[in-house]
């Protein structure tokens, strides 16, 4: 039961970030390419908010983590 629900957090967790991280990465390109000049900032903004982003994937791998190694609930599983 704990690989599933490991398997599912990890999956649900990466799901929303990549899907999050494209449309991030889709909006960037087009604000660079209809404003050149602004690139640097685009850039800046897009790496904060992506790393932003990408924090969302990392707490999903630690609960994953936790729910396979450190379960506090097996104790009442029998």
């Amino acid at each position: 039961m704990s690989l599933l629900v490991a398997g599912l957090a990890i999956a649900f967790g990466t799901l929303g970030t990549g899907l999050g991280m494209g449309n991030g990465l889709n909006g960037a390109t087009n604000a660079v390419g209809r404003n050149p000049e602004a690139q640097g900032k685009i850039l800046l903004t897009m790496m904060v908010g992506l790393a932003m982003i990408e924090s969302l994937a990392i707490y999903a791998l630690v609960i994953a983590l936790i729910v396979l190694y450190a379960n506090p609930l097996l104790k009442y599983l029998g």
